[in-house]
């Protein structure tokens, strides 16, 4: 009997040993974590950087006249379908567009010069991709493309915005 060791004695040490394992265990769990999040959060996950490029210059011209709160005189054009640019399937666009301008007689101007602005439209549109017209800054560069060359032939007054009244891409 003398022999034997007690029990409890054992299980009292090897008990310890195990928690000591679980606590260290956990403690670099919880160091592995907290360094993980550490390098996501001050490493991978930085903002954008803005793209600087003639296109968002153009796309700044573009804005809506917010800070003007005097609402230009518009001039509808139709809805009208052009082809575009695309790999494998023809796409279209069906659009219909609104150009605000800055005066009334800018929009006797606009509606004489209608087949020169229509055609205006058709070409540029034409020449963009399917791609390109997808996403809001493709649509902002258009517009401002827009109104660069319609203001260009324009002589009496211009083209204060563009208006997209309806945009279909497909």
């Amino acid at each position: 009997m003398a022999e034997q060791p007690p029990q409890d004695a054992e299980n009292g040490k090897g008990g310890g040993k195990k928690k000591l394992i679980v606590i260290i265990g956990i403690v670099l769990l919880i160091l592995l974590l907290g360094a993980g999040a550490a390098v996501y959060f001050l490493f991978l996950k930085q903002a954008p950087a803005p793209v600087e490029n003639e296109v968002n210059e153009q796309v700044e011209m573009v804005q809506p006249a917010l800070e003007d709160n005097e609402i230009g005189p518009m001039v509808n054009i139709e809805e009208f379908i052009v082809n575009i640019i695309g790999e494998g399937e023809p796409h279209y666009v069906k659009a219909s567009i609104t150009l605000e301008m800055n005066d009334e007689a800018a929009v006797e101007e606009a509606n004489k010069r209608m087949p020169q602005i229509r055609d205006t439209i058709l070409l540029l549109i034409g020449n963009k991709t399917f791609e390109e017209l997808q996403d809001l800054q493709g649509k902002k560069q258009l517009k401002a493309e827009l109104k660069s060359k319609i203001n260009s032939f324009l002589k009496t007054g211009k083209v204060k915005n563009i208006y997209l009244t309806d945009f279909v891409v497909q």
